[in-house]
């Protein structure tokens, strides 16, 4: 991960260091953008010795309000140099006389544990600076170890730097600085139980920082909870619209919406949403398909009298439920505070219908995504809609199988920790003694499967919060087993 440019690459406009192209809302009155010759010159050496030009940005900008110890939420593209912009003035004002932490970063994934891990080591090690990095699916030998001779800086997921606070030798009481990274993402995988538990345990005076590349609506609750008054800092490409949302669309077949909507809502984990078609048939098809899923879904169309309409609308405004299933009537002055997410089932016919859908997240200057699944058909009027109102339409492409797994296995992995450092201690011994068991059931195809299923069930509960749900198979799938069952005789006869 280089977020910044070697020194042999010229600049132009297009070039990431440059500030052309980019909307900059910044804290009023703004502090002055910094630069390399402003950091010690121990660390512009470190620097430069890296081949590192300029700043990016996103640096300029972000670094001297953590070096004046403001706390503040910066919203910043992926890829755009967030890491440098926390871990270059971290490294900056630690104390390498002092070896115990001074400064946690938590991230949502593994693989950015190791990221920012690396590039604390490749700027920190020759500052005499030590870090370490705690995060689930490796041994714990490595990570104690360390904690136990002493580290500067801890970077890791917030389950397993929860583990090492409460059974392992980690003390929050020196640190002094704490960045969120990546905290949309963080949200969307069920962090926010441990990040609370950390927080509470968080010495009182510290800074705390956020990063994220988007600043949905629960994003910004969550830095009431956290952070003390936040500045706030946005950089962004100008051509993003300036409805402060994303109009995000996904080309499908019309008979795979169905699939495709509950692979997004799997993959976005929105806090509240609501889905719009264009017909109440189609209304009450989406219903019943996700409400057959197990997922804390309404309905609110022509067919559903205004009483029940009066108690959905209390439900989802209660977080009784997340998702709301709706035609444009029924849903005419909707207003849900925090809304995160707009689904579009179909594309309306009218352009500025999309535009009253569409508003109904993004409210009281907050985040939202609009998110609209078409058929080659409706691709068509979406770009009229585009043209007419002058909306940046993003295409993207539906997550693969591969990648929703890896979602699913490592907010698996999350819930299977906080639920673990809840667990008795009896039961704790209780599950000891049936590892061997498990073990053995591993070596075996048919139990690995049915350990599968298990575990498949366990994160659908936590995911949806209800008891899980056998899903009926369709009349192909139903088929396609009866002619499955039907060959294996066959081939067993002949």
């Amino acid at each position: 991960m280089n977020n910044l440019h070697p020194a042999s690459e010229p600049q132009s406009p297009s070039n990431p260091t440059s500030m052309v192209g980019l909307k900059i809302i910044e804290p009023q009155p703004p502090l002055e953008d910094f630069s390399l010759d402003k950091f010690s010159p121990r660390m512009q050496e470190v620097i430069r010795a890296n081949n590192w030009a300029d700043l990016m940005p996103v640096q300029k900008k972000a670094i001297p309000y953590l070096l004046a110890a403001q706390d503040i939420i910066v919203q910043s593209k992926t890829g755009s140099g967030k890491t440098g912009a926390f871990i270059l003035p971290i490294l900056e004002v630690i104390e390498v006389e002092h070896r115990r932490p001074q400064a946690l970063i938590l991230v949502p994934t593994r693989e950015l544990a190791v990221q920012v891990y690396e590039e604390a080591v490749r700027f920190g090690k020759p500052l005499g600076i030590e870090a370490v990095a705690l995060y689930g699916g490796v041994a714990y030998g490595p990570q104690l170890e360390a904690l136990k001779k002493g580290v500067h800086l801890v970077v890791g997921t917030p389950g397993r730097v929860l583990d090492q606070i409460l059974n392992g030798p980690f003390r929050l009481n020196s640190i002094r600085d704490w960045v969120m990274d990546e905290a949309d993402e963080m949200l969307s995988m069920g962090f926010y139980p441990d990040m609370k538990r950390i927080h509470g345990l968080l010495p009182k005076e510290r800074c705390t920082f956020l990063f994220s590349a988007t600043i949905p609506a629960n994003v910004k609750r969550l830095s009431q909870e956290f952070l003390r008054q936040p500045k706030f800092m946005s950089l962004s490409p100008e051509e993003v619209s300036v409805t402060n949302m994303d109009h995000l669309y996904f080309v499908v077949e019309p008979t795979e919406k169905d699939v495709a909507l509950l692979k997004l809502i799997e993959q976005e984990n929105p806090e509240s949403a609501i889905i719009f078609c264009n017909t109440r048939r189609d209304v009450s098809y989406v219903y019943e398909f996700l409400l057959a899923r197990g997922l804390k879904v309404g309905i609110i169309s022509g067919d559903v009298q205004q009483k029940a309409r009066q108690q959905v609308m209390r439900d989802l405004k209660a977080g009784k439920i997340g998702l709301l299933v709706a035609t444009d009537v029924a849903a005419r002055g909707i207003d849900i505070q925090g809304l995160s997410h707009v689904f579009l089932y179909d594309h309306p016919d009218d352009s500025e219908v999309y535009i009253h859908r569409a508003g109904r997240t993004a409210r009281a200057g907050n985040f939202g995504r609009a998110i609209s699944l078409v058929s080659l058909l409706e691709e068509i009027p979406l770009k009229a809609t585009a043209a007419q109102f002058g909306i940046n339409f993003i295409k993207q492409s539906l997550p693969s199988d591969q990648e929703l797994e890896k979602l699913i296995r490592e907010r698996t992995n999350v819930f299977l920790d906080q639920d673990f450092r809840q667990t008795k201690q009896w039961d704790k011994k209780g599950a000891a003694r049936m590892l061997p068991l498990l073990d053995e059931l591993l070596q075996l195809p048919e139990e690995r499967e049915a350990l599968g299923l298990m575990l498949h069930r366990y994160y659908w509960e936590r995911f949806t919060g209800l008891p899980f749900v056998e899903t009926a198979a369709t009349e192909t799938e139903a088929e396609a087993e009866v002619a499955a069952a039907e060959e294996e005789v066959v081939s067993e006869s002949n």
